[in-house]
């Protein structure tokens, strides 16, 4: 069983998904709204797998003066994932360790393997607007023969890293994502495979690749996220194509 890390940040104002606040329709409150439906959904996706969820929060410690509140950081997420999932009682909760997304990654993934005997750790950020359960499966049967597993995203980020092995993660998410894990799986001595690309959100650019994926897949009757497709549905999200340009707008 490969125990999946969802790094989750508390869903506030400004802290959560800054730049797509500021490249998109979106306000800096409906980017939190956003954040929590794509927390919410992949939390689901990891109990509906066969995967064991382990929701890696990020404590008040870590976070800007200005975004800690009188709310801990673990209570507001613990909250939040309660609501997606059946069995709130099957996840578990720590803390994030390290001040950068590399450190913090790796400390967990390095931790689960060595101190605590884990088979596999997987990661996995909470700005995914859909990730399947079966990307979690699928990446749990190609650890078996292959320690690295890594899920491409937009423009050479990755939304899922899967390990049944330890590497240097000092710097490891450094862009290009897919190139600088893949070269430090390589360096350790690890094969290195792939599971299928899907889009992460951080920009309103990104949206131009995200929202259709998401619509046509609603239009056509296939699975959808629930939470992020009914916060697409009240925002009113959709891409317009202009004078051969696209662009984000609202209905």
């Amino acid at each position: 069983m490969t125990t999946v890390a969802l790094l989750a940040d508390p869903p506030r104002p400004g802290l959560v998904l800054p730049a797509l606040a500021e490249t998109s329709p979106l306000t800096e409150a409906e980017c939190a709204d956003f954040y929590s439906a794509m927390l919410k959904d992949a939390a689901r996706a990891v109990e509906r797998s066969g995967g064991e969820l382990l929701v890696n929060y990020r404590p008040d410690d870590l976070l800007p003066d200005e975004h800690v509140t009188d709310t801990a950081s673990e209570a507001e997420v613990r909250a939040l994932v309660a609501e997606a999932l059946q069995d709130p009682s099957e996840a578990r909760y720590e803390p994030q360790v390290g001040s950068t997304l590399s450190a913090r990654a790796g400390n967990t993934v390095s931790h689960l393997l060595r101190e605590e005997g884990v088979q596999s750790v997987a990661v996995v950020r909470g700005n995914v607007p859909f990730l399947p359960r079966t990307v979690v499966d699928s990446a749990a049967m190609k650890l078996r023969s292959t320690p690295t597993i890594l899920g491409p995203s937009t423009e050479g980020r990755v939304y899922y890293a899967a390990f049944a092995d330890t590497l240097d993660f000092d710097e490891a998410f450094t862009d290009p994502e897919v190139e600088t894990l893949t070269e430090r799986a390589l360096d350790a001595g690890h094969e290195v495979d792939f599971v299928a690309m899907h889009p992460t959100v951080e920009t309103g650019e990104d949206l131009l690749t995200a929202l259709p994926a998401l619509t046509a897949r609603k239009r056509a009757g296939r699975l959808v996220p629930d939470h992020v497709s009914q916060f697409l549905g009240e925002t009113g999200l959709a891409v317009v194509h202009e004078d051969g340009e696209s662009r984000v707008t609202r209905r």
